[in-house]
């Protein structure tokens, strides 16, 4: 299963993005879909986590300016990020865990690059 990743960029703080990523592949099954970031010389963290039922989980630190969203239909997860810090700047990396042909798997996209400048 890969993941493909887009909707980074450079936005002013206050601005806001949407990142989308979209599962590909055969035969399998996403049962829970991540938005984690990482940014320089810190751990990769949980931005905000969505289940096939649409229940959602956020960070702390996201709660109330960011949106997770999913289309199960296309194996896709959407990231509304609005009011955006700073300190939200980093990479983040889409995820996805699943099973195919009855065989758990973890994924993860490229990537994408988001910078918030003060």
């Amino acid at each position: 299963v890969q993941l493909q990743a887009s909707g980074g960029g450079l936005v002013q703080a206050g601005g806001s993005l949407r990142l989308s990523c979209a599962a590909s592949g055969r035969f399998f099954k996403i049962d829970v879909m991540g938005w984690y970031r990482q940014a320089p010389g810190e751990q990769r963290e949980l931005v905000a986590r969505i289940g096939s039922g649409g229940s959602t989980t956020y960070a702390d630190s996201v709660q109330g300016r960011f949106t997770m969203s999913r289309d199960n239909a296309k194996n896709a997860v959407y990231l509304q990020m609005n009011s955006l810090k700073p300190e939200d700047t980093a990479v983040y990396y889409c995820n996805a865990e699943g099973s195919r042909f009855s065989v758990p798997f973890v994924s993860w996209g490229q990537g994408t690059q988001v910078t918030v400048s003060s």
